[in-house]
């Protein structure tokens, strides 16, 4: 089964090998026909340490890393 990509914003980088990614999707209300924006935060591991707040980037699933951690930042 291939893993998952996502793309969105960082919105905290304060602990060390760790970012917190905002993902935003849009989809159309099934009844009412209007488009609706949802927000989902992710933590995802930073092994470089270089991703700063505000910064656009690309996520993966990986194995869990800890408790809170089962993606990790795509280099690119």
């Amino acid at each position: 089964m291939p893993k998952r990509i996502l793309q969105g914003v960082v919105t905290s980088n304060t602990n060390n090998q760790t970012v917190t990614v905002q993902v935003e999707r849009k989809f159309t209300h099934p009844i009412m026909k209007k488009t609706i924006r949802k927000t989902k935060k992710y933590r995802a591991h930073d092994q470089t340490n270089v991703v700063g707040v505000g910064d656009l980037v690309k996520i993966q699933e990986c194995a869990p890393r800890s408790k809170t951690k089962t993606w990790e930042v795509l280099t690119e």
